[in-house]
């Protein structure tokens, strides 16, 4: 028996059951009429297997109740089956859209505007291609590697939201077979293009990376997300996005080069997502890949923090200076107020 709100699913069993107790016949006698094992018909009478209609026949013939009569019987317990566990999964989702930044999404476009709770199921149902929400705590469909600053339940819908968008848009890139070594020869240029402006590396950085079959994606920043950026597999490329809020530079380019570092140390795909560990782990190979440890140890042993010393630094290196005031306050050498005159303010269309 299976109920809902709305519907009560009661087997054909259930009328069996009452034929054999006005007969005053045991199961076991009713098996042996019917020509069916006894563990068959307990079964048939628990609604644990479907009543067909060769059974409905036979129940005919021992019952004296019209084959027609069991078959519309059965028919109507599987349609309200059907509708039960409908309902029972539509209250549940409901529960989990209420948790989505539903509004917002819509806002950015990527799900139609409604109030209606059932309609927001759908439409997220949709969004993430799944036959229910509930299935998003499936490990198989949500694989993320990403750089958050913060861990709760919402946070975590919300995630999954924004990197289900830069999975669809990324569909649209083309790109070639993923090619890890050749995404290690590209990271130097990568690290050119942080003199230049967003109008002009952008473009740029997507073309290189798609070449190694990388998807680069730009999407608004989602709140409550706490996201920065996040990579994934999706078929045959890999698809790495990155909020595009107003951000200081150099943050922008420590969570791409973070997400490159997932890459290249193979995080992107595992069934279990990424540890604490392989987070330290990209952190510190981003950082290399900005300013090699050795360079920036020299830096740190002449202890010239002065804004001409850091510009001189930025120079040698051949990167932005505010990669070089990040990482400084990043490590506690000056305070999150110095210096930050020397960051850029990037802004970039989705």
């Amino acid at each position: 028996m299976v109920r809902s709100r709305s519907f009560i699913a009661t087997p054909p069993g259930v009328t069996i059951k009452e034929q054999l107790n006005d007969r005053g016949m045991s199961q076991k006698e009713f098996a042996a009429r019917m020509d069916m094992s006894e563990k068959h018909i307990s079964r048939l009478i628990n609604g644990d297997v479907q009543l067909t209609p060769e059974t409905a026949v036979r129940l005919e013939m021992v019952l004296s109740v019209p084959a027609k009569f069991w078959n519309n019987l059965e028919a109507i317990y599987r349609e309200k089956i059907i509708k039960a566990e409908a309902e029972n999964a539509m209250d549940a989702d409901a529960e989990i859209a209420k948790q989505f930044p539903y509004s917002e999404m819509a806002k950015f476009g990527w799900i139609p505007e409604t109030r209606d709770i059932k309609e927001k199921v759908v439409y997220l149902r949709k969004f993430f291609e799944v036959v229910e929400l509930s299935l998003l705590g499936n490990e198989q469909i949500t694989r993320i590697a990403c750089r958050r600053l913060a861990i709760t339940e919402k946070s975590d819908l919300a995630l999954m939201a924004w990197a289900q968008e830069a999975k669809r848009k990324a569909r649209d890139i083309p790109t070639a077979l993923v090619d890890m070594k050749g995404l290690l020869a590209v990271i130097p240029e990568l690290r050119k293009m942080t003199l230049l402006t967003p109008e002009e590396f952008c473009p740029k950085i997507k073309e290189r990376l798609a070449d190694c079959g990388i998807a680069l994606v730009f999407l608004p920043h989602l709140k409550g997300s706490f996201l920065q950026g996040a990579s994934f597999m999706d078929g045959n490329k890999i698809v790495v996005g990155l909020t595009a809020r107003g951000k200081d530079a150099d943050k922008f380019w420590f969570s791409l080069f973070h997400e490159l570092a997932h890459i290249a140390l193979g995080h992107v795909g595992q069934s279990d997502g990424t540890s604490d560990e392989d987070e330290k782990a990209a952190d510190k190979l981003s950082g290399d890949m900005l300013i090699a440890s050795d360079d920036f140890e020299c830096f740190k042993k002449k202890k010239d923090y002065s804004e001409r010393g850091v510009l001189r630094f930025a120079k040698e290196q051949g990167i932005a200076p505010g990669i070089v005031v990040g990482r400084m306050q990043s490590e506690g050498l000056i305070k999150y107020s110095m210096m930050n005159n020397l960051k850029e303010k990037y802004e970039i269309a989705v």
